[in-house]
């Protein structure tokens, strides 16, 4: 499947002009594809118990979800200025259950698969195995 990074990229840059970031300022976006097609979108919302703070990732995932559900394939996350970012650890982690090893995120140095942003991750495959030990 060819993927237009491109069109990705500027769903993210929009979607970041409507976080809720009245307190660090640092505005996110993030946009993936669903495995079925589907473009997805969520921007970080914040909180004044910072501990309570929503990332872009999670209202992407979340937007799976609630529009049906599947797994994401594509996915990249930009600043305010539409410049391509990193996820933090916690999301990387989210972004791994959501869409696997194989999920291909658009990052500064260009695309790579889950499993390199995220090597030896821990996964449902992991809990599946605790419970059939």
């Amino acid at each position: 499947m060819a993927v237009d990074w491109e069109a990705l990229r500027t769903a993210a840059t929009e979607v970041s002009t409507r976080a809720y970031a009245p307190y660090s300022r640092f505005h996110v976006g993030a946009a993936g594809l669903a495995d079925d097609g589907r473009l997805l979108v969520g921007c970080n919302v914040e909180n004044a118990g910072y501990g309570v703070t929503l990332c872009a990732e999670c209202g992407l995932v979340s937007s799976l979800h609630a529009t049906g559900g599947g797994r994401l394939t594509h996915v990249v996350c930009v600043n305010g200025a539409g410049e391509v970012i990193m996820p933090c650890g916690r999301c990387r982690q989210i972004l791994f259950e959501a869409g696997g090893a194989r999920l291909e995120l658009m990052t500064p140095e260009g695309v790579k698969t889950m499993d390199e942003v995220l090597p030896l991750a821990f996964g449902p495959d992991d809990l599946a195995a605790a419970e059939g030990a």
